[in-house]
C-alpha cells in the first residue's frame, strides 16, 4: 500500500515509536508542516469483490455431449487440464531458472481494501477474521449438515466411479438425496493420518476464509456399499483395468479399521461444473472477472502462512480446483455465472511421509529440489546443520511423521514445490494471514482437531499441542514488525480496536506501551498526543478530538481529514488510521488505515 511520505533531513519516511512524552516532541519536530492531501476519499471500505457478480459467456458445442442431448451446448469457461509431470518439472526446474534472468519488481498485493483487508470474493470470504466462530461452526466447515449417514441401509451407497491415482486410493459413491462423495483411504504406514488430516485441515482453511471442500471421516460397514457392474479405472499412465469386487475388497482390506467398520474420508462433490485447477500466477483468459494476476492476490500469497501452520507442503496447482457456478443450478453448463476457486486435497498436512526418510524429514523445510540449499551445501561441503538433520518422530504422535513445532520457523517454511504466489508474499501479506490465524482460540483448535476422530487419544492431544505452539511462533514473528491492532471502529467520539498481540498473549504484558497522536488538516499537522485506554481481550480505545465544525466546508474537505497514529510499544511502526470529522452532530467516518 502506498503511504504519505514525510521527508525529514533526508532520512525518508518518519517512524512513530511509543516512548511517552518523547513521542510528542519527536512528532512536533519531524511532522509539523509536512504537506499531504487526503490519502483516502470519503467512502466506505470495499468488502465485496465484483468477481462474485455473474457474467455471461458465449456458448459452444459440447465436445462430449450426453447421449440423450447430442446438441448440448456449454456456456462456461474451457476445462483446463493440468499435467502432473509438467507442473512438477516447471515448478522445480524451469521456473526457478527463468527467474534468475527475469526482472520481477514484486510489490504489494492488489486485492486489498482501504482498511488493509481482503474483500469477500470468489477466492476468499471473511469468516473467522470478520466475526468469532463457535466451535460447532468450526467443526461443521463447508459440510454443514450434508454428510453421509453410516447407519443407512445396506447397498445405499452406490459406487459409480473408482479412483487409483494419488497417494490415497478410493472410489466415488452416489447417494440418493445427498449426491456424490469421493471416499479415500489411509496409506497403510500411517493409519488414520491422511483421512484425519484432510478433515481437520479443510476446517481450518474454511474457517479462515478460503474455499475448502467438505471432507469428513466416516466409519461404515462394507455392506452399505453397492458396486455398479462394469466399472473400470484408468491411472495416470493411461492403463485401464476393472474396478470389480476383487479390487474393492483389496482396497477395503488396506484401509484403516475400527473393529468391523472401515475408516475413510468422504469428500463431497464440489458444486457447479469443474473446469480444472487454477494457477498460482497469471490470469485465466476466459474468466471475465479474473482481472488480477494470481501472484498479486493477497489471499493466495497469504495462504503460504496457512500452509506453513498446518504443514501443507503439497500446496500447488494440482491441489486446486475451479468450478463454474451457474445461476441456474439445474444446468451447471449454463450462463450467467462465476468461477469459484477451491483449495483441495489437503491430506498431506500434519506429517505425510514418503518411503524415504531422507525426503520425509525435509518436507516443510525445503523444496523437493532446492537449488538454494543445494548450492549452500556445495559451497560449505555440507557442514551446516539443518532443521531436518534434527527431525525425529514423537512417540505420542508417531502417525504424524516428522510434524512438530520444534524447529518450526514460519519465515523459512517451504513447500514441496516453489509456489509463484507464495514467493511474492510481503510482510503485509503475512501480517494479514497472521491476524486471521490469531483468531483461532485454543477451543477452536480443539474443535477442529476432534473432527479427525482418531482412535488413540494421544493423537488429538499431540496435534493440538503442536498447532498451538506453531500458531504462537507465527504470531510472535509477524506481530513484531507491523501493528497487530485491527477491528477498528468509531462509536461517537471514541475510536476502538483490538490488539491481537495482547489478546493472544503473544508477548509479555509489560512489553505493551500504548500511545496515540492526532494529526489533521490539509497538511496533517500534529495536534497533540492522546491517551490510549487498554481494556480486556486486547481492546483499546482512543478519544477523538473534533477538528472541524458542523456544516461549512464540504464533507470531503481536507480540513476535515485526520489521522490517528496508534503505537502498542512492540511493533516498530504505528498503525495509521484515517478519518473524516463530519462535526459533533454526525461524528467521525473511518475511511482507511496503513500498516
Amino acid at each position: 500500500m502506498a503511504s504519505n511520505k514525510c521527508h525529514v533531513s533526508g532520512r525518508g519516511k518518519t517512524e512513530l515509536r511509543p516512548y511517552g512524552a518523547l513521542v510528542a516532541v519527536v512528532l512536533g519536530l519531524t511532522l509539523a508542516g509536512c504537506a499531504s492531501t487526503p490519502r483516502y476519499p470519503l467512502r466506505a471500505p470495499l468488502w465485496r469483490d465484483s468477481d462474485l457478480e455473474p457474467v455471461t459467456l458465449a456458448c459452444r458445442a459440447d465436445p462430449k455431449p450426453p447421449k440423450e442431448n447430442p446438441a448440448h451446448r456449454v456456456c462456461a469457461p474451457e476445462t483446463y487440464e493440468s499435467s502432473f509431470a509438467w507442473d512438477a518439472t516447471d515448478n522445480l526446474i524451469f521456473r526457478p531458472i527463468s527467474k534468475l534472468f527475469a526482472i520481477d519488481p514484486g510489490g504489494e498485493a492488489l486485492n486489498v481494501n482501504s482498511v488493509d483487508e481482503v474483500p469477500d470474493s470468489s477466492w476468499f470470504v471473511n469468516r473467522v477474521g470478520a466475526h468469532p466462530m463457535s466451535n460447532d461452526e468450526i467443526a461443521a466447515g463447508y459440510c454443514g449438515t450434508e454428510v453421509l449417514d453410516p447407519e443407512a441401509a445396506d447397498g445405499a451407497w452406490t459406487i459409480d466411479h473408482g479412483k487409483v491415482d494419488g497417494a490415497n486410493p478410493g472410489f466415488r459413491v452416489n447417494v440418493k438425496g445427498l449426491g456424490k462423495f469421493m471416499l479415500k483411504s489411509d496409506p497403510p504406514n500411517q493409519p488414520e493420518r491422511a483421512t484425519g488430516a484432510t478433515s481437520i485441515a479443510t476446517r481450518f482453511y474454511h474457517a479462515a476464509g478460503w474455499w475448502a471442500p467438505c471432507d469428513s471421516v466416516v466409519y461404515f460397514r462394507p455392506s452399505i456399499l453397492a458396486l455398479r457392474p462394469g466399472l473400470t479405472v484408468t491411472d495416470n499412465s493411461g492403463v485401464s483395468r476393472p474396478f470389480d469386487k476383487a479390487a474393492l475388497d483389496k482396497l477395503i482390506a488396506g484401509a484403516s479399521h475400527r473393529g468391523e467398520l472401515v475408516r475413510m474420508v468422504a469428500s463431497r462433490w464440489l458444486p457447479g461444473r469443474t473446469i480444472g485447477p487454477f494457477k498460482y500466477e497469471g490470469r485465466r483468459k476466459d474468466d471475465l472477472a479474473d482481472v488480477i494476476n494470481h501472484e498479486d492476490r493477497r489471499d493466495l500469497r497469504g495462504a503460504r502462512l496457512m500452509a506453513a501452520w498446518l504443514g501443507h507442503f503439497d500446496s500447488r496447482e494440482q491441489n486446486t480446483m475451479n468450478t463454474w457456478m451457474a445461476e441456474n443450478e439445474k444446468d451447471p453448463d449454463s450462463s450467467p455465472g462465476y468461477v469459484r476457486h477451491w483449495i483441495i486435497d489437503i491430506g498431506d498436512a500434519f506429517g505425510s511421509e514418503w518411503n524415504w526418510d531422507g525426503i520425509s524429514k525435509r518436507l516443510n523445510y525445503a523444496h523437493y529440489f532446492d537449488f538454494g540449499y543445494v548450492s549452500e551445501d556445495f559451497l560449505t561441503l555440507g557442514i551446516q546443520n539443518r532443521p531436518w538433520d534434527r527431525a525425529e518422530r514423537s512417540p505420542d504422535g508417531k502417525i504424524f511423521g516428522f510434524f512438530r513445532s520444534n524447529d518450526f520457523d514460519p519465515e523459512m517454511w517451504r513447500g514441496g514445490y516453489p509456489n509463484p504466489a507464495f514467493n511474492r508474499m510481503t510482510e503485509r501479506d503475512a501480517a494479514w494471514a497472521a491476524r486471521i490465524i490469531a483468531r483461532f482460540t485454543p477451543e477452536n483448535v480443539e474443535a477442529a482437531v476432534r473432527v479427525g476422530d482418531f482412535t488413540d487419544p494421544r493423537h488429538p492431544r499431540f496435534l493440538v499441542h503442536h498447532l498451538l505452539e506453531r500458531q504462537h511462533r507465527i504470531l510472535a514473528r509477524y506481530f513484531a514488525k507491523l501493528s497487530p491492532v485491527t477491528d477498528l471502529s468509531v462509536d461517537g467520539s471514541t475510536l476502538c480496536g483490538v490488539d491481537l498481540a495482547r489478546k493472544t498473549a503473544t508477548y509479555p504484558a509489560d512489553q505493551f506501551r500504548y500511545f496515540a497522536a492526532v494529526l489533521s488538516g490539509s497538511e496533517l499537522a500534529v495536534r497533540a498526543g492522546t491517551a490510549v485506554i487498554p481494556a480486556d481481550n486486547g481492546r483499546i480505545c482512543v478519544s477523538l478530538p473534533h477538528v472541524a465544525a458542523n456544516g461549512g466546508s464540504p464533507d470531503d474537505a481536507a480540513s476535515r481529514y485526520m489521522r490517528v497514529d496508534i503505537s502498542n510499544g512492540k511493533a516498530p511502526e504505528a498503525l495509521r488510521v484515517y478519518l473524516y470529522d463530519l462535526g459533533t452532530q454526525r461524528g467521525f467516518r473511518l475511511v482507511g488505515l496503513e500498516r
